[in-house]
């Protein structure tokens, strides 16, 4: 189950409430997109085996679980809060805005796109538009978008499991770059020096 199926998942249970089924419809309208273009995607050349990859899954999986709303109903858990009016539409422009980030990186990487740790046939490094800014601008954007989400919905478990999975994909990234590494060579160690790993601005590492 890949992290965008889980973050389908999870607010597939919010439908029945306003403001929060607006946040569904927009991840929902997210991933049909997203699964509809994964034919856009070049021939694999190479690829991390699914027994080191299953640890990043592991903790993107848990936080889903933590994310959806049954883990709230079923623990009773009453939200912190619930944004109206200016705060919730602050909240739904930062995750359309990182919706729109990740769009923005999967269609400037082309065929050279994967939900996996692959080498595509012809794989280059790619350090322009958003790639640019931070290594990895497809999860920043579904970061920074599952935060703001989870904030808008205001449960401790909501939050807790957007973290978990900012997390999962964090290391996904760690593993991607060493993986790449190995097979783009000093291009794309290069490239890890210049430019930030998911945050922007911030010194690379």
């Amino acid at each position: 189950m890949s992290g965008s199926q889980i973050i389908a998942f999870a607010f597939s249970g919010w439908t029945t409430t306003w403001p929060t089924s607006l946040l569904a419809i927009i991840w929902l309208l997210f991933l049909a997109s997203w699964v509809g273009a994964s034919f856009w995607s070049g021939q694999t050349r190479k690829h991390v085996a699914v027994t080191r990859t299953s640890r990043y899954h592991l903790l993107i999986v848990l936080g889903g679980i933590l994310f959806t709303p049954w883990t709230s109903r079923v623990l009773g858990e009453p939200a912190l809060w619930t944004p109206r009016g200016a705060a919730f539409v602050v909240l739904t422009v930062i995750t359309l805005a990182g919706i729109a980030f990740a769009w923005w990186a999967r269609i400037h990487l082309g065929r050279f796109w994967s939900n996996a740790i692959t080498h595509k046939e012809g794989h280059k490094v790619i350090d322009t538009g958003p790639y640019g800014l931070v290594r990895h601008p497809i999860y920043t954007g579904q970061i920074i978008g599952l935060l703001a989400t989870g904030i808008a919905v205001g449960t401790v478990t909501a939050m807790l499991g957007a973290i978990m999975i900012g997390l999962g994909m964090s290391w996904k990234a760690k593993m991607e770059e060493v993986f790449l590494s190995q097979e783009l060579g000093p291009d794309y160690s290069s490239y890890c020096r210049r430019v930030p790993m998911i945050i922007p601005f911030l010194p690379p590492g």
